[in-house]
């Protein structure tokens, strides 16, 4: 049994193992060459977060649905450089929503250059996406456009919140099918439709990455509360420093509405406060990783990961079946 990338995955296949770790290194390859300018500066934003590592969770899943046909195709490591490349640039623009600071264990880019360059840099790699996807047909350019458009109405959904009436559960993990779902299914879609698998396959896939994308965030979201800055790479409660309306937060307005309880209702008045003073914070960090709404979250990401696991039902069994059930699990394991 070996493990394969940084996001922890356990293979147990010689022959699988080595097309994984191939095409792994050869999407590296991909995107350090889509990332260069003839102008310095550029290469450098364009780096930043390509070389600060991360988890690769996305060509990863290209390259095990690539097994579900010709894993050698040509159009399969573009592809995930392709997909990589445009989650990427949506990181360098989310930093700037979001003010972050640091992002995969480094200072984010609008800290470093500001939220100028940091949103140019997002579009120069979008740009460099749209430029590689080109040549993998039309087919491709429109299934990446369709989900760009679920990408960003799930970001635009998030900023405007439920409408009247909507349960904000229900928005926001409909907000986290646009907004992460739809890019990992692309992962999926794409690596088992440039290996030429049967339609029934790539239709299968697709629901799983749904589903498993939607799980995968999650489990970040339970980071942000559960773990330091060393698991997620990123300061421990950016998004309640944000506001932005995370599962667990969510949970406890909802468990605060519904039981009315005094210690939840001050706390919710305390994530509604003032959170930038790191004491404050800490505080609400504190109190939300002891509160049941933490673990009504990671509840969630389980049924999440599950209806993933189940999705992969009809595939035959095999190897690259069993890491994408796999991964199921370690999504699971990521929100504790």
């Amino acid at each position: 049994m070996t493990v394969v990338g940084t996001f922890g995955l356990s293979v147990r296949d010689p022959a699988l193992e080595a097309d994984v770790q191939a095409g792994l290194a050869a999407v590296e390859e991909g995107l350090l060459e889509a990332t260069k300018s003839e102008v310095p500066f550029i290469t450098e934003a364009a780096q930043h977060l390509v070389r600060a590592g991360g988890k690769r969770f996305r060509p990863l899943l290209v390259a095990l649905a690539a097994q579900f046909g010709d894993p050698y195709a040509p159009g399969i490591v573009p592809s995930a450089v392709v997909v990589e490349l445009t989650h990427l640039a949506t990181l360098y623009h989310d930093d700037v929503m979001d003010e972050a600071d640091v992002r995969r264990g480094v200072p984010s880019a609008n800290t470093r250059w500001g939220n100028s360059v940091a949103v140019l840099t997002g579009d120069f790699l979008f740009a460099r996406a749209s430029h590689i996807l080109a040549d993998l047909g039309p087919d491709a350019v429109r299934i990446q456009a369709e989900a760009f458009e679920r990408l960003v109405t799930g970001q635009i959904l998030e900023t405007a919140g439920p409408s009247d009436g909507r349960d904000p559960v229900d928005h926001y993990l409909d907000v986290l099918g646009g907004k992460t779902g739809s890019l990992v299914a692309v992962a999926c879609r794409f690596g088992a439709m440039m290996s030429g698998a049967d339609e029934t396959v790539v239709d299968v896939l697709t629901q799983y990455g749904e589903r498993l994308g939607v799980a995968f965030q999650l489990a970040d979201d339970v980071l942000d509360i559960a773990s330091d800055s060393h698991e997620s790479g990123k300061t421990p409660g950016t998004d309640l420093r944000e506001g932005i309306p995370t599962l667990p937060v969510l949970r406890l307005r909802e468990r605060a509405e519904r039981l009315g309880l005094a210690e939840d209702r001050e706390l919710v008045e305390l994530l509604d406060g003032d959170l930038s003073d790191d004491d404050r914070l800490a505080e609400a960090v504190s109190r939300l990783r002891a509160h049941p709404a933490l673990e009504q979250a990671r509840r969630d990401t389980v049924r999440y990961a599950e209806d993933a696991r189940s999705a992969l039902a009809p595939l035959p069994e095999c190897e690259a079946k069993a890491a994408l059930v796999e991964l199921c699990d370690a999504v699971v394991h990521r929100a504790g």
